[in-house]
């Protein structure tokens, strides 16, 4: 389980399901929202959940064995977590990326005690999502639920291998919805308190009927890296996407609008004097783009997408990850202090390339703007050479390959051109290597 590290949270786990206390009769429960078991006289979701848990799987990941050895170079566990099968007739394990990342060989073991070797057919790093293929019979599968018919409130449910553990089911409630923000990724998530440690990558969440809702990717951690009752799952309608996707492509081709987004935040609002601190910074738009068909500037400030409220670039990203090339999507905007709407069309992606605009430019999926310190990277592409190689918002770059950059034009055109570049950046003071391929 990715653990995002923070200090001075408060921990609360939700366990109690609010409903009168009454008498634990047929009769009563008759009344209550909380499913009865006649026979036993006790409240339960056993029923739904059931059905679901022969579908949750544990992940295993081999890789390259390391040091001394008799000659063999069989591969060895590096790393293991959960997963759910979607499809059991194609054998269609859902999990994360992180889980399956660097593997050679992956097995998959089941609640019945089998165990599978798995393909893998393809990962999606912008999504942290992964689609693995086992050949079995006799195999169950976890009905898709919509996530956008989630409330917060809602209860759910965790299920996974957490801690070296069999097959473990927590319950919490959905905390919040449409969470973003976590990192440069495409990020849309659901947050809730069940109980999620590391193990649970990869496993499903599930709404009180046992059906999925989304597979649990991160949580946040008040630094002992354990559960603090905050966690992420990527929600269904994103998953679903991205799934198709692997199974036809073996991986994800999302299209483009030529406009380059950076986040909104307290600095930033003070900065372009708004009253705001939730929105989408339209940094540059390209010539030609549909973005610039559509009539967005640089300065809009988009504050919903499809009908969503915009937290920042990341909800915007996600929305545009996961549209159908052709798409066209409804946005609303602020410029000047007036509000604005337009169609913005989602286009096939141009050949890899760089956008130059006034003040910034967008290479290899970074996005720089000059400051005063000098070239400042303000956003990351989730799953591009620079996500991937580690370069983060807030990085400022002093050196490409030894030579210090003078102008925004030239480091385009260092970018731009091909081959493996070497960055020296600071970060929060502390000089930091990044190496583009």
């Amino acid at each position: 389980m990715r653990s995002i590290i923070r200090t001075g949270g408060l921990s609360v786990l939700a366990l109690v399901v609010a409903v009168p206390l009454i008498a634990a009769t047929p009769a009563a429960a008759q009344q209550s929202p909380v499913p009865f078991d006649a026979q036993r006289g006790v409240f339960t979701f056993a029923t739904g959940l059931e059905r679901a848990l022969p579908a949750v799987v544990q992940v295993t990941t081999l890789g390259q064995s390391e040091g001394p050895s008799s000659g063999e170079n069989e591969p060895r566990p590096i790393s293991s977590g959960s997963g759910a099968i979607i499809d059991a007739r194609e054998g269609i394990v859902v999990t994360n990326n992180h889980v399956v990342e660097g593997g050679r060989k992956f097995t998959v073991d089941m609640t019945d005690g089998r165990i599978f070797d798995a393909v893998l057919i393809g990962t999606d790093k912008a999504t942290d999502l992964a689609v693995l293929k086992i050949e079995a019979t006799g195999l169950s599968q976890i009905d898709v639920v919509n996530s956008d018919s989630l409330r917060t409130g809602d209860l759910a449910f965790a299920v996974g291998y957490p801690l070296g553990l069999d097959q473990t089911l927590t319950m919490g409630v959905i905390s919040g919805l449409g969470r973003s923000g976590m990192g440069d990724r495409i990020e849309d998530y659901i947050q809730t308190d069940a109980a999620v440690n590391s193990g649970n990558s990869g496993g499903p969440l599930l709404d009180s009927r046992g059906r999925l809702i989304g597979i649990n990717t991160s949580i946040l951690s008040g630094g002992g890296g354990g559960n603090d009752g905050i966690a992420f799952a990527v929600p269904s309608r994103i998953l679903m996407y991205v799934v198709a996707q692997l199974r036809e492509n073996g991986e994800v081709r999302r299209g483009t609008t030529g406009a380059i987004f950076g986040s909104l935040n307290a600095e930033r609002s003070r900065d372009l004097g708004l009253g705001i601190v939730r929105g989408a910074v339209i940094e540059d738009v390209a010539p030609g783009s549909s973005a610039e068909a559509a009539g967005l500037q640089r300065g809009d400030i988009v504050t919903r997408i499809q009908g969503r409220p915009v937290s920042n670039a990341g909800t915007v990203a996600a929305t545009i990850g996961i549209a159908e090339r052709g798409t066209r999507l409804e946005v609303v905007y602020l410029r000047e202090g007036r509000e604005g709407r337009t169609t913005l069309a989602v286009e096939p992606p141009s050949e890899p390339g760089t956008i130059i605009g006034m003040g910034v430019i967008m290479a290899r999926g970074a996005s720089v703007r000059l400051v005063s310190e000098g070239f400042q990277v303000f956003a990351v592409e989730g799953g591009s050479a620079a996500a991937a190689e580690g370069l983060l918002a807030g990085d400022l770059i002093l050196l490409i390959d030894g030579a210090p950059i003078a102008r925004l034009d030239d480091l385009a055109s260092v970018l731009g051109a091909e081959g493996r570049r070497v960055m020296s950046i600071t970060r929060g003071g502390e000089p930091v290597e990044i190496v583009l391929p």
